[in-house]
């Protein structure tokens, strides 16, 4: 393997964080951000990209730092090695609500396609680079953009999505319609696409957006339930919203009047 061999243990259940057993001399890489904890005797260390290209020269390690920027990502990683003769470990924790999915790539067939904020951390050695969407009207229409996250090596690695999160084994030649912003990920081997939704009721009335995704098997796919973009329009809408029970004569009784009671 050329990924390191990590252990790991996901606790929590809303609010996960995901503790890493590192062996001596064993490196986990996260985003910047995504650290919680972590024991004596981890050495932490900031990287000009993810490390997966030690031997490339500058040059090198620029380019694929810059794909990192494109795909919405820090120029620089954070690198966690144990320096000690005995195990140690170190935690990351997710930005928001939601589920921690572990990924062994070595049984994904080395690669994994994710939304571009959906990486927390992974085995030294592991890839973090970018995605292009080929197609005109998948990157136009699609929710992701042209530019996805790509993973890819034979170490563990780990994402992060919003809500619950289902995983989905897809036939060879299974449909899947699934809401843009529902994505996490897929494996290589999934053709991602976009449909119309057709229908003038449906685009005018539906509320559901103009397009929704396809995704054709075989391979596996990872489902949230709440995007994080609709989870930050509900607050937003909140917070912009004057409640009548703050500094309302009627107080209470004036959200009964117009519907809010419940809310």
């Amino acid at each position: 393997m050329n990924a390191n061999e990590i252990d790991y243990q996901i606790f929590g259940e809303e609010m996960q964080y995901v503790s890493i057993e590192l062996d001596p001399q064993e490196t986990v890489i996260a985003e910047p951000g995504a650290f919680m904890m972590m024991e004596d005797g981890i050495q932490m260390e900031t990287l000009f990209g993810d490390g997966s290209q030690e031997n490339t020269g500058f040059f090198g390690k620029l380019l694929k730092a810059g794909t990192r920027v494109l795909a919405g990502e820090s120029l620089f990683m954070t690198a966690f090695i144990n320096t000690q003769n005995n195990k140690r470990k170190v935690s990351f924790a997710s930005p928001y609500p939601g589920k921690i999915i572990p990924l062994d790539l070595s049984t994904l067939n080395g690669k994994v396609i994710c939304q571009k904020d959906a990486f927390l951390c992974a085995a030294k050695g592991v890839s973090i680079g970018i995605e292009f969407q080929r197609k005109l009207g998948t990157g136009l229409f699609g929710g992701e953009g042209f530019i996805m996250e790509k993973l890819e090596g034979d170490g563990l690695a780990f994402l992060h999505a919003c809500g619950h999160v289902i995983e989905k084994e897809l036939a060879t030649g299974e449909l899947l319609k699934i809401d843009t912003g529902c994505i996490v990920g897929f494996t290589s081997t999934v053709n991602y696409d976009i449909q119309f939704v057709g229908g003038i009721k449906n685009t005018l009335f539906g509320g559901e957006g103009l397009f929704y995704a396809t995704l054709t098997g075989p391979g596996k796919v990872w489902i949230q339930t709440l995007p994080v973009s609709r989870l930050a329009g509900r607050i937003l809408a909140y917070a912009t919203t004057i409640r009548k029970e703050e500094g309302s004569i009627l107080g209470g009784i004036g959200n009964l009047l117009d519907g809010d009671g419940n809310r």
